[in-house]
């Protein structure tokens, strides 16, 4: 399976966007798509990023009710993203219904991932705000099960977890792992955080990286030494 380093591009508009990638003069990075920027320019920024070569990742992370999930998800397969996402919270039906709703009429379809659990939660914020009880890996392993289940193509989860969720879901179920930071750098939000190379280490398919690279002083060298790190 190809690996790759998804930059994050957590902008709050489009011109900041385009001007941050315009810096990447014989590269075309797989960019993420996230809530701040994609309610800031709209699915116009997605239709642009595909025209210029970019691979995107859409990171809207859907919960709701299965029905409108899976309409929601059939406007996104319209834009063209290469990868899309839900909470896997939502429970297996609602997981059905978005695979149902992207998937399109000639039967292809972006691939779709569910989120486990966020990088910036840790075991303490499982027990004392969501009253889950069990050990971390046992949720996301669960969570990651039963994304299998629904026919989903992989999930996000933290580089901690892509091993033993590679383990239980086979080799090609993806492992998309934000919380990546190089050694030495800030967590900020993030809890369960590791560096691109031992990312690699455990198994990552996907690495999701931003302030490391959109806030570095030379954010081409700092993805420059992001692929390095993860790629080996």
């Amino acid at each position: 399976m190809a690996k790759d380093v998804i930059i994050a591009c957590d902008f709050d508009g489009a011109k900041k966007t385009l001007e941050f990638l315009d810096l990447f003069k014989d590269e075309k990075p797989f960019v993420k798509i996230g809530m701040e920027l994609f309610y800031s320019a709209g699915p116009d920024i997605v239709r642009e990023l595909k025209n210029r070569g970019h691979k995107v990742f859409l990171d809207l992370k859907l919960h709701d009710i299965p029905n409108t999930v899976k309409k929601s998800m059939a406007v996104l397969s319209g834009l063209g993203a290469d990868i899309v996402n839900l909470h896997a919270a939502g429970t297996v039906n609602m997981m059905k219904a978005a695979l149902e709703g992207l998937t399109r009429a000639d039967g292809t379809r972006p691939l779709l991932i569910a989120v486990t659990q966020l990088t910036s939660t840790d075991g303490e914020s499982l027990r004392r705000d969501l009253l889950i009880d069990k050990p971390m890996e046992e949720v996301v392993m669960h969570y990651a099960l039963n994304a299998k289940s629904a026919g989903l193509d992989g999930v996000v989860c933290s580089p901690l977890e892509a091993g033993k969720v590679h383990a239980v879901c086979g080799e090609d179920f993806i492992t998309v792992t934000p919380g990546v930071r190089f050694a030495g750098g800030e967590k900020g939000d993030q809890k369960r955080v590791t560096t691109p190379e031992q990312a690699r280490i455990l198994g990552s398919d996907y690495i999701v990286v931003g302030r490391p690279i959109t806030a570095a002083d030379d954010p081409v060298a700092a993805y420059e030494r992001c692929l390095k790190e993860f790629l080996g």
